[in-house]
């Protein structure tokens, strides 16, 4: 039997030519075609489903506001006010305009990769960092990869496939995207033998799990959690000892490299050059996180190993591209000329407390001229940030912030506006308050912040008589 009521309300659907025609698009971008093709398609879908055609005012407003966003860009900046310094999802460390300047000029043009103005003959893409690393950190060679995880996945292959690594309990840690050391390991062919107990590992239990088929110790840096209480473990300069002594490789995965020794809150974390020097054959990083650079793994050490590495079938699958080589050399570079303070990243992990407050206050003033304690509650307060990306776990360092409690909607409704602004402001909400944390964002872009805070507000409130 046929639907009549149906068959009209299908008929109301308007034509995908109307809709352009109405819409003003008379050539319409492929971002629009894509809205008025799906809008329409979830339209007639609803209305199979038993409802209504939409008006044609909510109509044109969803088309419209659809291909507006595919019209955006996915990959795009934004504002991070949420006081986590190294934030894995929002892009980790970010990049000096210095070094940007390097990247852009080396991606829109051709550059010097694979080859040497020397002798007018091809080069290697290792040759951009590799020495400049090496002076950095201390070790004879280096090498880059796409990621840490890649790092220790090539290591491996290499030190290992097809024999036993030795690993404490307590180190087989998971890292981000539930990806775990075990089975990095178990990828590259090298056999896992765990020693020790969770919170305790003693040099004789390395000691009494060699066998003739180990070929490597490896000491994993517990990147994204902190154990405390009763715990146990070798040294770095033992364990490389014990290694040596029954002719083994010692590698050690840093997760997050530091080039200076840093503490916070009670935490110290060694230097890559510290680790080096305790004995250690291949120590494996990040570049994105305490290093202030792009994403890359390094791999640093004994240049016998680093030079086999450099041509195991899978570095070809794992290399960096000419715009990660530009930014990581540029980064290296600030290091070495002893200008580590201007990196973004320790700009905003060394800020002084009395200056957030004075950035803080700055914020709650501007907001506070233009909206009216009945319409917004404002608070200044003393808070903690984290330094982030798996990056000294447990630590906190002080912060200024300013607290936003709307009076007539919820702190998430007013998350979701700054979210969905253009740059989107990227906030916490704590107590049903939308906590906005200056240690995370950089100086040049506090008035940014101010602007996209009143628009927020402004869309949900009233503001004050001027």
């Amino acid at each position: 039997m046929v639907d009549e009521s149906l068959q009209a309300r299908m008929r109301a659907i308007p034509a995908v030519q109307r809709v352009y025609r109405e819409m003003g698009w008379e050539r319409p971008t492929v971002w629009q075609s894509e809205a008025v093709r799906r809008t329409l398609g979830e339209v007639r879908e609803a209305v199979r489903q038993g409802e209504e055609v939409p008006e044609w005012l909510a109509l044109r407003q969803q088309i419209g506001f659809l291909a507006e966003n595919l019209a955006k860009p996915s990959l795009q900046p934004l504002l991070n006010a949420t006081g986590v310094v190294i934030h894995t999802n929002l892009g980790r460390s970010p990049l000096p305009y210095e070094v940007m300047e390097s990247v852009h000029a080396v991606a829109t043009g051709y550059s010097t990769l694979e080859y040497r103005l020397s002798s007018g003959g091809r080069g290697s893409r290792h040759d951009h960092v590799s020495e400049l690393i090496g002076w950095l950190c201390g070790g004879e060679a280096a090498m880059v990869v796409n990621n840490n995880a890649a790092a220790v996945l090539l290591a491996l292959s290499q030190l290992a496939s097809n024999q036993e690594v030795i690993v404490s309990r307590g180190q087989l840690v998971e890292i981000g995207g539930s990806f775990r050391i075990p089975d990095v390991m178990a990828l590259s062919g090298a056999r896992l033998v765990e020693v020790g107990s969770t919170n305790k590992t003693h040099l004789k239990d390395y000691e009494r799990a060699i066998t003739a088929d180990t070929r490597s110790l490896l000491k994993v840096h517990t990147s994204n959690f902190r154990m405390l209480g009763f715990t146990e473990s070798p040294s770095t300069e033992s364990l490389a000892a014990l290694a040596h002594a029954h002719q083994l490789t010692m590698m050690e995965d840093l997760g997050s490299g530091v080039i200076h020794r840093f503490s916070i809150d009670g935490y110290t974390e060694p230097s890559v050059r510290e680790v080096i020097q305790a004995g250690v054959d291949i120590v494996t990083f990040s570049g994105d996180k305490l290093l202030g650079g792009p994403q890359a793994g390094i791999i640093v050490g004994n240049r016998d190993l680093v030079s086999a590495m450099k041509k195991h079938p899978l570095a070809r699958a794992l290399r960096v591209d000419k715009m990660t080589l530009a930014a990581l050399e540029g980064v290296v570079r600030i290091y070495l000329e002893g200008r580590e303070a201007e990196l973004p990243l320790w700009q905003m992990l060394t800020a002084d407390v009395s200056l957030l407050k004075v950035r803080a206050r700055r914020l709650a003033t501007g907001i506070r001229r233009r909206f009216s304690s009945a319409t917004v509650e404002i608070a200044i307060e003393a808070e903690t940030a984290e330094v982030g990306g798996g990056s000294m776990p447990g630590t906190r360092l002080p912060t200024v912030v300013v607290a936003l409690r709307p009076k007539n909607y919820s702190a998430a409704a007013l998350e979701r506006e700054l979210r969905q602004a253009s740059p989107p402001v990227i906030a916490r909400i704590h107590d049903d308050r939308l906590i906005l944390d200056p240690r995370s964002v950089l100086p040049h872009q506090d008035r940014l912040l101010l602007h996209q805070t009143i628009r927020a507000l402004e869309a949900r409130a009233l503001p004050v008589d001027m």
